[in-house]
């Protein structure tokens, strides 16, 4: 079997590539001028691809080695992004990360991120603040957070900021109200009209829900009940209070027991993003952090339930 082609010495091509003299390479890499001749003499004889000109005038790439050069840098570069990301997996030292997380995020995502990270990082500290969208922004803002996650399709301009999921909210009633039997479903209209229980200003999925009803046209009614917390939420409307809009992670055990409906919009669909920020002069770059982005980009893993 072939051995393995050496990373290192690709990396030295590359920088030959970019300098064309081996002796710069080698002042930057720390080496005689021999050793990186030697290097590339033996990745010569791995590949059994003639990779530099050698003349007493100098060293200077054949065809083939401009080929070489141009197929290994993008290798490198996912050879250094996997290097990084393991090492973040993998550290053992004591690390700390603030994070800060809209309410949907922090009670139905957030648990198995913080399960996962903690058994790759069994070190590491970790504060969770759940706050609305708006509040988590402004932690960001002040360094009072490292990471924040957010559920607003108003997005800060002013903080970075990576999309790594989507969310659909949905209209939930208690099994005694009338939309639950309400078979042909609900118009938009009449949703805009009807004063629902809902999220302070602020939250992430007032704002989705608002936005969606005047992007079809509608005004929506002020709420009938305002309510921090989506407990309270779904403890009102599983009481026909009156409907609600959260979101369907917040609901799933509710639907499935009975305790709240899902009413059918006939002519709406409500989608968010969930997003990742922080400030653009601090990025997410220690070992805690890295792996936290790393859990969180995969989609995985979910609380149980």
């Amino acid at each position: 079997m072939q051995a393995e082609i050496d990373l290192e010495s690709l990396r030295l091509l590359v920088r030959v590539a970019a300098v064309g003299a081996l002796s710069a390479v080698a002042r930057e890499a720390g080496v005689s001028q021999q050793a990186v001749s030697s290097r590339m003499a033996a990745l010569e004889s791995h590949l059994g691809v003639r990779l530099l000109d050698r003349t007493p005038r100098g060293t200077r790439l054949t065809d083939e080695g401009v080929l070489v050069a141009e197929w290994a840098a993008p290798l490198l570069a996912e050879a250094d992004r996997f290097a990084s990301v393991t090492r973040a997996l993998r550290a053992t030292s004591e690390t700390h990360i603030r994070i800060a997380a809209s309410m949907t995020i922090a009670e139905h995502l957030a648990p198995g991120w913080l399960v996962a990270l903690r058994a790759a990082q069994p070190s590491v500290r970790i504060e969770l603040v759940a706050a609305n969208s708006a509040t988590v922004a402004e932690l960001i803002r002040a360094g009072s957070a490292d990471l924040g996650f957010i559920e607003t399709p108003e997005i800060p301009d002013d903080l970075e900021q990576v999309t790594f999921a989507t969310d659909e909210l949905v209209i939930v009633v208690g099994s005694s109200h009338p939309w639950a039997r309400r078979r042909s479903g609900v118009t938009v209209g009449e949703l805009a009209a009807t004063a629902l229980i809902a999220r302070e200003r602020g939250s992430g999925t007032r704002l989705a829900f608002e936005q969606a009803v005047a992007s079809a046209g509608h005004t929506p009614a002020e709420p009938a009940i305002e309510l921090s917390t989506t407990t309270a939420i779904r403890s009102t409307a599983a009481s026909g209070a009156a409907p609600a809009v959260l979101s369907i992670l917040a609901v799933r055990d509710q639907l499935t027991d009975g305790s709240l409906v899902k009413v059918r919009l006939r002519d709406l669909r409500i989608v968010r993003p969930l997003v990742a920020v922080w400030r653009p002069d601090i990025p997410p770059r220690s070992p805690a952090a890295a792996a936290l982005m790393t859990l969180v980009r995969s989609g995985l893993p979910r609380p149980p339930g």
